[in-house]
C-alpha cells in the first residue's frame, strides 16, 4: 500500500517544535518499516523547500534532500495533471485551497492512493484518510 506525503506532514516531520511532530515521526517510521511506497510530487517538494528555507534556512532543506528524498518516489507533474489541478482550483473557488493541494488530490486519485501523511483538513474533506489519525485525541 502506498502513502502520499503532503507539505504539512513533511513540515511537521522536520520541525520538532510543531505540535504533532511526534505523531508524524511515528507514522512515517511505521510506513517505512512496513515497506510502503512513499509518494510525493515535485510541487510538494518545491513548497516544502520554500517553507523550510524561509523559516529556518538551508539546514532542514539539506536534511530533506539528503535523508528523506532518496526514500521517496517523486512524481514530476506533467502538463495534463497541472491543467486538471488548475481547473479544479478555479472551479472550486476556495481561497484556502492551493494549487499544490489540487495537484496532490488529482495525483492521488489517478494513482488510487487513499492515505496521506498530512495535517491539512482539506485532504480529509476530499475523502482521503489522514496519517497520523486524529482518533483518540
Amino acid at each position: 500500500m502506498s502513502l502520499f506525503l503532503d507539505t504539512s506532514g513533511l513540515y511537521a516531520f522536520f520541525v520538532r517544535t510543531e505540535e504533532r511532530h511526534g505523531e508524524v515521526l511515528r507514522a512515517l517510521r511505521r510506513a517505512l518499516e512496513e515497506g510502503r511506497d512513499l509518494w510525493v510530487t515535485n510541487y510538494v517538494l518545491v513548497e516544502t523547500t520554500a517553507l523550510l528555507q524561509h523559516r529556518f534556512g538551508l539546514a532542514p532543506v539539506r536534511d530533506l534532500y539528503d535523508r528523506l528524498v532518496p526514500l521517496l518516489r517523486v512524481h514530476w507533474v506533467e502538463e495534463a495533471l497541472h491543467g486538471r489541478a488548475a481547473a479544479r482550483l478555479l472551479r472550486t473557488d476556495r481561497r484556502s485551497l492551493s494549487l499544490v493541494d489540487c495537484v496532490s488530490f488529482e495525483f492521488m486519485r489517478v494513482r488510487g492512493l487513499r492515505e496521506a501523511l498530512a495535517l491539512d483538513r482539506q485532504f480529509a474533506e476530499e475523502g482521503f484518510r489522514l496519517l497520523p489519525s486524529r482518533a483518540g485525541r
